[in-house]
């Protein structure tokens, strides 16, 4: 398993705390927030969590007066986010917390240079020719599909689960390359989404990524599945069957 989430505690580095989330980063912070939210209040299962997110979408962004600069936005739409039940199952306090350090670490990663490098190497230094599977999870997704775009050999199997890969101004337009494309090194792609993963807002990847998939890949974009009370934990993705079957074929020769 690659490691890299040290790299956002570094002294001085972005994603340590909501302060330093200022400028660009501060903007698109407030964009994947609101993301998240709409989201939340247009397809969540619950329709409590679907009121409850239209209800903040429409205290944080709609009412006149509220923009008060990037970082006024961004700190009501964590608020805004930690109230709704699906990010606060044990307290407001941890909910601000998760919420503050998912935004970080994905501006973190898409702004900072040094952040992204370093996430790339670190799962770079794991891939070798005996590899035959690259998870991804969350943001890790991410850099998954990025490691797997710049493989110079076969992967048999890519798959992604609960992530935000189609957040389309947010993180697919700041994606490396640029336009999006399936990857060539992958055999076989598969991406899977609970309905209620909230991260991963554009759960069906198919119409996003098929640019320039060679004709011998399998894409399978939009897989779903019920996570039941944890949609977004990643061992409740890999303990599914449409995580571990594919795995299972490509372990095995299938």
């Amino acid at each position: 398993m690659a490691f890299y989430g040290d790299y956002f505690r570094h002294p001085g580095r972005m994603g340590a705390s909501g302060e330093q989330l200022t400028g660009e980063q501060a903007e698109l912070a407030e964009d994947l927030a609101r993301a998240w939210l709409e989201r939340a209040a247009t397809d969540a299962s619950s329709p409590r969590e679907r009121a409850e997110a239209a209800a903040e979408l429409a205290r944080v962004f709609e009412l006149p007066g509220q923009r008060q600069g990037a970082g006024a936005t961004q700190r009501r739409a964590i608020a805004a986010l930690a109230r709704v039940r699906w990010f606060a199952p044990f307290g407001m306090a941890l909910a601000e917390r998760f919420v503050l350090r998912a935004l970080a670490q994905v501006t973190g990663y898409l702004n900072d240079e040094q952040v992204r490098a370093h996430a790339l190497s670190q799962v770079e230094l794991l891939l070798t020719p005996d590899t035959r599977v690259l998870i991804g999870h969350s943001l890790g997704s991410v850099v998954a599909y990025e490691a797997a775009q710049r493989m110079q050999r076969p992967l048999p199997l890519l798959i992604t689960v609960g992530s935000p890969l189609g957040l389309r101004t947010i993180v697919y337009e700041r994606l490396r390359p640029q336009p999006p494309c399936f990857p060539a090194s992958v055999a076989r792609w598969v991406n899977i989404a609970d309905h209620d993963d909230f991260i991963a807002a554009a759960p069906d990847l198919s119409a996003l990524f098929s640019a320039e998939q060679p004709s011998s890949a399998v894409f399978e974009g939009a897989w779903t599945v019920d996570n039941g009370a944890k949609p977004h934990l990643a061992t409740f993705y890999l303990n599914s069957r449409e995580a571990g079957e594919p795995i299972g074929q490509v372990l095995v020769g299938l």
